[in-house]
């Protein structure tokens, strides 16, 4: 267990409170929380009823209509059961509709409905904009140099 203000803990780690505020993991899991916590409450003012996963999930099937499950969920970096229940909200609410391939009748495809290219089209420009809102402690340049190193450091192609 971790002491403020101790150099080693009851485990005899050297890790403080202070290290652990300046290890990447740890910042990333907290710049995460901000992003989800800046997207539900922009989406919350629009009226929108929306999750972070839901718009990616969306995006990637516009892009790519008749795009199957499993593919949706390694594009949006989620497993195969999750993605599961975010496609089965998206129909509930009506955004997207699932059915059998007709390539491989095991695989389920995906395609937006008009009410989930609607939802879209309105989210779009919401969330273009909430971008800045996550990154507003940074300047222009910061900004430009994280998305770079977080983008190397994923390996997702931009």
């Amino acid at each position: 267990m971790l002491r403020l203000g101790s150099e080693v803990n009851q485990t005899g780690s050297k890790l403080t409170v202070t290290n652990i505020r300046q290890m990447p993991g740890h910042l990333i899991r907290r710049m995460q929380q901000a992003s989800v916590a800046v997207f539900s409450e922009k989406m919350a003012e629009a009226g929108i009823d929306l999750t972070s996963v839901q718009f990616a999930a969306l995006v990637h099937i516009n892009a790519k209509p008749g795009i199957d499950q499993t593919t949706l969920a390694r594009a949006i970096a989620y497993d195969k059961v999750t993605i599961g229940g975010v496609v089965d909200r998206l129909c509930q609410k009506g955004l997207v509709l699932r059915e059998p391939s007709q390539i491989d009748r095991r695989a389920r495809v995906l395609r937006l409905t008009e009410q989930g290219q609607q939802m879209l089209t309105t989210a779009n420009p919401i969330v273009e904009k909430l971008q800045a809102d996550i990154l507003s402690k940074l300047d222009a340049d910061e900004q430009e140099r994280l998305v770079a190193l977080l983008t190397k450091a994923t390996g997702v192609e931009g």
